[in-house]
């Protein structure tokens, strides 16, 4: 049975950094793609960043905040642990960052979140002033 496990969650000031990991498990697949989502309070969960674990691509949500530059998703595949290291936040992102997996080799990176089948069950990021 396929597990996601997220940590590294918790509170972060405005400007400030922090790293979420992914730890899976129960998975054979070669053909993995995995990528972090968030939700913020009231709103739709969003894409934030996709890898491939085949090829190393990723992909970075492009939004008016955009992600890209300041978020980094990474992949270590023999810890089967995928990360995202987020560099200054912004005021009013606080949201719940969730870890995402398929393995049924899809096209990847991917941001749409009907495109995965797993999911783990959140770790809460607030960003303070």
């Amino acid at each position: 049975q396929v597990q996601l496990v997220e940590s590294g969650g918790g509170s972060v000031q405005t400007g400030g950094s922090l790293r979420l990991s992914c730890a899976a498990s129960g998975y054979t697949a070669s053909r993995i793609c995995m990528g972090w989502f968030r939700q913020a309070p009231g709103k739709e969960r969003e894409g934030v960043a996709s890898i491939s674990a085949s090829t190393g691509t990723t992909r970075y949500a492009e939004y008016l905040d955009s992600v890209q530059g300041r978020f980094t998703i990474s992949l270590d595949s023999a810890k089967s642990t995928l990360y995202l290291e987020m560099d200054s936040h912004k005021p009013g992102q606080t949201a719940m960052y969730y870890c995402a997996a398929d393995f049924r080799g899809r096209s990847c990176p991917v941001l749409a979140a009907r495109q995965y089948y797993h999911w783990g069950q959140g770790t809460k990021v607030t960003v303070s002033s």
